[in-house]
């Protein structure tokens, strides 16, 4: 602690405050390192470990969740997401998968059906196995992964729009990969990162694989958590899936699009991108 903050300290709290708060400090501090550990700011890019998923801090706000174009969607409803937190820029790959399944992490080895591994996102895992993913990063990191809310995924993927898609009200060729996004669609997944990002800096988050979110699901958002929280009551076998993915059509890779599949459910065009607090 600095001298000009001890001289602060005890000016406003007295002696008593300054050796409890260098108590606290010392407590704060980490071991290996010996200095405390900095929390990211919004916008600022990180990696928890040199082979960890890509993450970008989200700033706090409030958003109108939803839409009106399906019943999945309504009501449209105000969503508080009161602290920063981070989220992986792209969807989780198969070579973050295949080190979770080298290290004893993982035990299922998802087939790539021909299209190839690296940097493609992982498909064919179910919600079951993107929690035993979040569990093993977790573990490795020492640091609280987990999978995002469904409105934290709605907030962070329309990144301050209000239009249909992050980049506006039409699904014109170079912003996605699904099935009518181009006149020559790949009818594959694409590697992550292969358009442009939306202003939080994400990739993807319209198309490619569709993405697991933490909630159960609810056929509408009437009684849905307006505080940015994970909507932990309703059909629990069934979890929610967001932002389509290359075998969708446009209108269901919209920023409020949303469905939904058993959770121990693998299928072919299904992903996900991680989440954790920074506190």
């Amino acid at each position: 602690m600095s001298l000009r903050r001890r001289v602060f300290l005890h000016f406003i709290l007295g002696a008593a405050a300054i050796a409890w708060s260098a108590a606290a400090e010392c407590q704060a501090v980490k071991p290996s390192s010996g200095a405390p550990a900095a929390i990211p700011e919004p916008g600022e890019i990180f990696r928890d470990c040199p082979d960890c998923s890509e993450m970008v801090v989200v700033p706090a706000g409030e958003f109108k969740m939803g839409s009106g174009e399906t019943a999945y969607e309504k009501p449209e409803h105000r969503v508080v997401i009161a602290n920063p937190f981070a989220i992986g820029r792209r969807e989780i790959t198969f070579e973050e998968w295949d080190l979770c399944v080298a290290s004893g992490g993982c035990k299922h080895r998802p087939d790539d059906h021909g299209w190839g591994r690296g940097s493609r996102p992982v498909i064919d895992v179910s919600w079951d196995d993107a929690k035993t993913f979040v569990t093993w990063l977790s573990q490795k990191t020492q640091k609280g992964y987990r999978l995002p809310s469904e409105a934290e995924w709605e907030y962070a993927a329309r990144a301050g729009t209000s239009s249909q898609f992050w980049w506006g009200r039409a699904a014109a060729s170079g912003n996605a990969n699904c099935e009518d996004c181009s006149s020559t669609p790949p009818r594959q997944t694409m590697p992550t990162g292969s358009f442009r990002p939306n202003g939080f800096g994400l990739f993807d988050v319209a198309g490619n694989v569709a993405e697991w979110v933490e909630d159960c699901w609810n056929e509408s958002y009437r009684g849905a958590p307006m505080d940015g929280s994970a909507w932990t009551t309703g059909q629990c076998r069934q979890r929610g899936l967001r932002s389509g993915s290359f075998a969708s059509r446009a209108n269901v890779i919209r920023s409020a699009a949303r469905f939904r599949y058993d959770q121990d459910v693998r299928y072919y065009a299904n992903g996900f991108r991680v989440a954790r607090d920074l506190r």
